[in-house]
């Protein structure tokens, strides 16, 4: 039964890094792609790693394999969160469907530090 659990898992977090692979080479921006990117690889990551886990028990390739979801799900939204910013500082605009692209507010914001 937990392997089939942990064989399920594991599909759907293939899956789930295949939608963040489509939608890095899809969307149309950096910060679409960043958010295809962290919130995808996380979830398929993390996804992958439980079913390991559920596959393997809570032996030594468990306990490495709850870490692994762990340091990933602490880091991997910090880092997008980073990327994205850092983009923004710089001056990359996003596509220009999605609206406008910042108020008068923020701008003074971001030109002040």
């Amino acid at each position: 039964m937990n392997e089939n659990i942990g064989y399920f898992f594991l599909v759907v977090g293939v899956l789930f890094n295949l939608f963040g692979c489509i939608g890095l080479h899809r969307l149309p921006d950096v910060y679409t792609r960043l958010q295809a990117a962290a919130k995808c690889a996380t979830l398929g990551t993390c996804g992958m790693l439980f079913g390991v886990l559920m596959i393997n028990g809570f032996g030594p390739t468990g306990m490495k394999a709850i870490l692994a979801m762990l340091f990933i799900l602490l880091t991997a939204p910090t880092a997008a969160q980073a990327l994205s910013r850092a983009a923004f500082r710089s001056g990359i605009r996003s596509w220009k469907k999605h609206g406008p692209e910042e108020s008068e507010e923020e701008r003074e914001i971001r030109e002040a530090s």
